[in-house]
């Protein structure tokens, strides 16, 4: 601090362009020190020394690790939903673009997997009900339609939603084994029988 005319002046409050650069600066530290460790084996310490940042700066975004973990999966949300909006505008094919939204959903659920199973355990974010994922179903349910695909094109997108479902996945990965390769590869193979029919 410092005094100024028997005033005393505080540290100089970030300008709004720094505010914003701490915060996707811890964001991305957080999402690499996840990646490397798991969620539950990285505090909040750890993620402010590895930015280089104080711990203040911190907790000034994120109240807490599941506040910035929702954070994490907000802003990866947002960056999906904008990759489909240009898909689905670039592409005119919709089963090209089910087949991309599959394999992208699968990569988000991969990236986010650890985050979004404990948000379901935890009540943060149940990933068939959440509103954010919901829209899944409905990307899904949309492109059916554009491809007059046979049969109840409702359960088909029910059941798609499902095996996007982050507990599914993770399930087939760390109990089954399957790699994202088996399972994207594995949806596609279904997609492709469903749609023959």
């Amino acid at each position: 601090m410092m005094m100024n005319d028997n005033l005393i002046v505080g540290e100089p409050q970030p300008t709004r362009a720094d505010a914003v650069k701490n915060r996707l600066l811890l964001l991305e530290t957080a999402r690499q020190l996840f990646a490397a460790h798991g969620v539950e084996a990285v505090s909040m310490s750890a993620i402010a020394e590895a930015a280089g940042v104080g711990k203040g700066t911190l907790y000034r975004h994120f109240e807490n690790k599941t506040e910035l973990c929702q954070a994490l999966l907000d802003h990866d949300q947002r960056q999906l939903q904008e990759a489909t909006l240009r898909q689905l505008r670039d592409e005119p094919d919709p089963l090209k673009n089910l087949r991309w939204f599959v394999r992208t959903v699968v990569e988000f659920v991969g990236r986010n997997g650890e985050m979004l199973c404990a948000g379901a355990r935890s009540g943060m974010l149940p990933p068939l009900e959440h509103p954010a994922h919901y829209w899944w179903r409905q990307t899904i349910r949309g492109l059916l339609e554009q491809l007059q695909a046979p049969g109840d094109r409702d359960y088909v997108a029910d059941m798609l939603y499902v095996m996007l479902d982050a507990r599914t996945i993770a399930y087939q990965q760390h109990i089954l084994g399957y790699s994202q390769e088996r399972i994207i590869e594995g949806l596609t193979a279904l997609l492709d029988r469903l749609l023959a029919y």
